[in-house]
């Protein structure tokens, strides 16, 4: 019979399960969402709502007790700061385990925990960022109408937007810099180099 057996163990002694459960709950109490195994995410939640709802009183005694098992005190002070006082009207029931499928390198069952008024917000107009994009060329077209209407030209005046090419001396006769033949009278190897003479 299981008469007493209350904890899953985790395969650790006591010190090393409660110095886990005590790192998982400051990780989650500083990121309000994380990913763990799914036993190692049942076992999270009663330790880490029990420390909420001593973080709801708010008194000298509350934080010595929470200060116990979350060593930061940058966590300490955002418990007692912002979650109590946000979970102030809620008696129990702090946080949330999502199921999230097998691992595949052990397989082993994995899970997301997060608090409650943590979850992401998704913008339900904005289908595969085609607004986004639409946004993105409606603003690069603006761009490009007041970039040509600050170059804009007087008018009875032409301007071309082909730049001019300068024409060197044998360029002009056909000839290179060096006044010998190019194009396809002139003699050329495998890779387009000049055959030497013969």
């Amino acid at each position: 019979m299981r008469h007493g057996k209350a904890l899953r163990k985790l395969g650790r002694t006591t010190a090393h399960r409660m110095s886990l459960l005590r790192n998982l709950s400051t990780s989650l109490f500083d990121k309000e969402r994380i990913s763990t195994t799914l036993p190692k995410a049942k076992e999270l939640r009663p330790f880490a709502e029990k420390l909420i709802t001593l973080a709801r009183r708010d008194n000298l005694h509350a934080r010595r007790m929470v200060a116990r098992s979350i060593q930061d005190k940058g966590v300490v002070k955002k418990l007692f700061d912002s979650l109590g006082p946000r979970f102030a009207q809620r008696n129990g029931g702090y946080s949330r385990i999502l199921k999230l499928g097998w691992r595949s390198g052990d397989g082993a069952e994995m899970a997301i925990v997060e608090l409650l008024g943590s979850e992401p917000v998704f913008d339900r107009g904005d289908k595969k960022g085609k607004k986004a994009k639409k946004e993105k060329k409606a603003a690069a077209g603006a761009a490009a109408g007041a970039a040509e209407e600050g170059h804009s030209h007087p008018p009875g005046e032409e301007h071309s937007h082909a730049p001019e090419e300068p024409k060197a001396e044998g360029a002009a006769r056909g000839k290179g810099a060096g006044g010998t033949k190019k194009g396809k009278d002139a003699p050329q190897g495998a890779r387009g180099k000049k055959k030497p003479a013969k």
